[in-house]
């Protein structure tokens, strides 16, 4: 199990390295930061030489590679650099968003599992039923209809005319507990269906080929109870895909979270993400970016590890 820990943690380290590459490239090539200080981009109508004295107070006027080294350097220290206009710490920016994404995300997953794997149990061992229709159709749909689309209609529904729940932000901290779960349903189920759809499709799918299996079989010839080969015996071996996958949805809720926050006005990444694209802030954008690779790159890493530990053949190949 050490060797294999060993080379999940080279390639999560390699992954990380070819991703810095990545987004600082991507931040050099998206157009001039400064921009932001003329007055073609709406800015202060800077002077030549006073561009120039930004470029050197921002590192802009050393080679690239130069650029790329010192920002690793200076991220490694938990320094991301600071925003183009107030230069406000980029990485006090993002931490300060992150609980509300990371809040969004977790009741998404939460939502996700409650949801995705008893109905995917269910469409299983009802195949070919009611069941097993409806809950094909709700994964379908799930994986089908956009988010932006999603949140729009449970606003107008939920929010305008029935007026059951509020239609954008989190809440305050002074508001009851109840107030603010109400807050969180329609963006959770928004950004969750889709994740459900995935696990109904992925624990269906499993459940079948281990209802088909030879030791569920004999289970049943033994005289087990019904209830008990299904979910004890069949779903645990089922649930090596789901979970395998777990850390990879909740690192995809994270970071895909922007649509949602948009819609519903969440003050998370999200927006904060659209903002520095707005205003065209390398340094912010660059942060946010960097920040959702080294979350996913972690959780695929948690990914494999689980499923080495789920699965020992796969520790030996």
């Amino acid at each position: 199990m050490g060797r294999f820990l060993i080379r999940r943690a080279f390639f999560a380290a390699f992954s990380l390295f070819a991703a810095t590459i990545i987004v600082f490239g991507l931040s050099r090539v998206q157009g001039d930061p400064l921009l932001v200080y003329t007055q073609e981009g709406g800015g202060y109508g800077l002077s030549p030489a006073q561009k120039k004295e930004i470029e050197k107070y921002l590192g802009l006027d050393k080679p690239l590679i130069v650029q790329y080294f010192v920002w690793v350097g200076n991220a490694l220290r938990g320094d991301f650099s600071r925003t183009l206009l107030d230069r406000a710490p980029v990485f006090g920016l993002i931490t300060g968003k992150l609980g509300a994404t990371a809040q969004l995300a977790l009741a998404a997953w939460l939502f996700a599992v409650l949801t995705g794997v008893p109905l995917g149990v269910l469409s299983a061992t009802r195949r070919g039923g009611v069941a097993d229709y409806l809950g094909r159709a709700f994964a379908l749909f799930g994986q089908a209809l956009p988010q932006f689309w999603i949140g729009i209609v449970f606003i107008v529904v939920f929010a305008v005319h029935l007026d059951w729940l509020p239609a954008v932000g989190r809440g305050y901290p002074e508001d009851s507990f109840w107030v603010q779960i109400k807050h969180f349903v329609l963006p959770t189920i928004t950004l969750g269906w889709l994740g459900s759809a995935t696990y109904l499709r992925l624990t269906r799918s499993s459940m079948l080929e281990v209802l088909d299996s030879e030791f569920v079989k004999l289970a049943r010839a033994k005289g087990v109870k019904g209830w008990k080969v299904i979910w004890k015996h069949a779903l645990r071996n089922a649930l090596i895909a789901p979970i395998t996958y777990s850390s990879l949805f909740l690192a995809s809720f994270i970071t895909g979270a922007t649509v949602v926050e948009l819609v519903f006005a969440w003050p998370g990444i999200g927006r904060l993400a659209l903002t520095a694209v707005v205003n065209n802030d390398f340094a912010l954008l660059t942060g946010i970016v960097l920040f959702f690779a080294i979350a996913y790159i972690f959780f695929n890493f948690v990914a494999d590890v689980l499923y080495g530990y789920i699965d020992p053949r796969i520790r030996y190949n």
